[in-house]
C-alpha cells in the first residue's frame, strides 16, 4: 500500500514514466490529427474530370484531349474528359459550379460559357465571378464559312451579298444563344447594314456538319483543321479570319488585311482552365503546376498550333486575375454597347 503512495521512488519514476508516454501520445495526436482531417491529398482521391460544355469532335473538345493527358502525367492522376453539351455551355459550367470546390472538377472554357452566357442567357444562375481562372491555355483563330455553293468568295463579297437590297437574310448557324459567334455575328450585322438569321447548335460540331450539308448559309466558328478538308471537298469555303496575323500553318487562310469593309473587325477566342470559387489554394496551385507543364511541351504546342491557336506561356496567380479582368472588361462593354439583354 505504501508503495503507491506519494513519495515512493517507484511512484515517481512511474509517473515520470507515464507523463513521457502521455506526452509521445498527444504529441502523435498533434501530427496525426489534421492529416486525418484533411483526407486524402489531392488529386490522389479520384480521377479529375475536365468538363467540355460542347459536343466531342467540336474545337473545344479537340484541345481538352491534347492538354488531358500531359495534364494527368503532371498530377499523377488521369484526366478524364466529360462532354456535357447544351444552353450554349450553361450544362457544362453548371456540371461544376454544382460539383465541391476541390478541384475534381475543371472547365475547359471560354468567354462564351463563363462570361457572355451568363450576361446573355437567361438561363444560366451564375456569375462570371462565380468561377476562378487557374491558367490561360490558348487563344483561337475565329473564321467566317459559308456554304459551297455561297457565291462570295472573299470577306467583303460576303457583306455586300448580305447586305443587297430585298435580299433574304442569310441563315447562320453558331454553338448557342448568346455566344462570342453570336454576339459576333450580330455585331457584324450592325456594323455593315447586313441582316442575318440566326440557328444556334449545342457545339461547333454540328453547326459545321449542317453548313458542310447546306442547311445554313454560314457560320463564324473557331478554325479547326477538319475545316480544310471540308473546303478541298467544295462543301463549304472559308472566305476569311477575324485577326490580321495568322500562325505560319494558317497562312492559306484570307485575313482582315484583305478587307475594306471590317480592316478593324478583329476577334480571337481566349480559353482557359476554370474551378468553381472556393478551390483552396493549394489545389488551385498544384493544378496551374500542372497545366504549365502541359503548356512547356513542344509536342503539345505544336499540335495546338496546327489546329490554329495561339498557346499562352505559363503565368502566375496574378497574370490568371488580370487576363480574366481584361477579357471580362471587354466582353461586358461589347454587350453594353450592343444593347443586349438575357433571352
Amino acid at each position: 500500500m505504501n508503495s503507491l503512495m506519494p513519495g515512493s521512488g517507484w511512484n515517481r519514476q512511474g509517473a515520470r514514466g507515464a507523463m513521457r508516454w502521455l506526452t509521445a501520445v498527444l504529441g502523435m495526436a498533434c501530427i496525426t490529427s489534421p492529416a486525418l482531417a484533411e483526407g486524402p491529398a489531392y488529386p490522389t482521391l479520384k480521377p479529375v474530370s475536365l468538363v467540355v460544355p460542347y459536343p466531342a469532335g467540336g474545337a473545344s473538345d479537340v484541345s481538352a484531349r491534347i492538354f488531358s493527358e500531359p495534364i494527368g502525367r503532371a498530377l499523377g492522376q488521369q484526366v478524364l474528359v466529360e462532354n456535357v453539351a447544351g444552353g450554349t455551355g450553361v450544362l457544362g459550367a453548371m456540371r461544376v459550379l454544382n460539383s465541391p470546390p476541390d478541384g475534381y472538377a475543371m472547365l475547359h472554357g471560354s468567354a462564351n460559357e463563363v462570361i457572355l452566357t451568363p450576361l446573355l442567357n437567361a438561363s444560366a444562375k451564375y456569375k462570371p465571378e462565380d468561377f476562378r481562372l487557374v491558367q490561360p491555355i490558348t487563344e483561337a483563330t475565329i473564321v467566317l464559312l459559308v456554304r459551297g455553293d455561297l457565291p462570295a468568295r472573299t470577306l467583303d463579297e460576303f457583306v455586300e451579298l448580305a447586305r443587297k437590297p430585298g435580299a433574304k437574310p442569310l441563315t447562320y448557324g453558331s454553338v448557342g444563344v448568346g455566344s462570342l459567334y453570336h454576339v459576333l455575328t450580330e455585331y457584324m450585322g450592325q456594323r455593315t447594314g447586313a441582316k442575318f438569321l440566326h440557328v444556334p447548335y449545342k457545339g461547333a460540331a454540328p453547326a459545321l456538319q449542317d453548313l458542310a450539308g447546306g442547311q445554313v448559309d454560314f457560320a463564324v466558328l473557331p478554325y479547326q483543321v477538319s475545316m480544310d478538308a471540308m473546303a478541298k471537298q467544295g462543301r463549304i469555303k472559308v472566305v476569311s479570319s477575324f485577326s490580321k496575323t495568322l500562325p505560319a500553318q494558317l497562312r492559306h487562310i484570307p485575313t482582315l488585311r484583305d478587307s475594306k469593309l471590317l480592316s478593324d473587325f478583329e476577334y480571337v477566342i481566349g480559353g482557359g482552365y476554370y474551378v468553381r470559387k472556393g478551390t483552396p489554394d493549394d489545389v488551385v496551385r498544384k493544378l496551374r503546376l500542372a497545366i504549365g507543364q502541359a503548356l512547356a511541351q513542344p509536342e503539345l504546342r505544336a499540335r495546338l498550333e496546327s489546329e490554329g491557336r495561339t498557346v499562352m506561356r505559363a503565368g502566375s496567380e496574378q497574370e490568371a486575375e488580370t487576363w480574366q479582368a481584361a477579357q471580362l472588361s471587354r466582353y461586358r462593354g461589347m454587350v453594353n454597347a450592343l444593347g443586349l439583354k438575357p433571352m
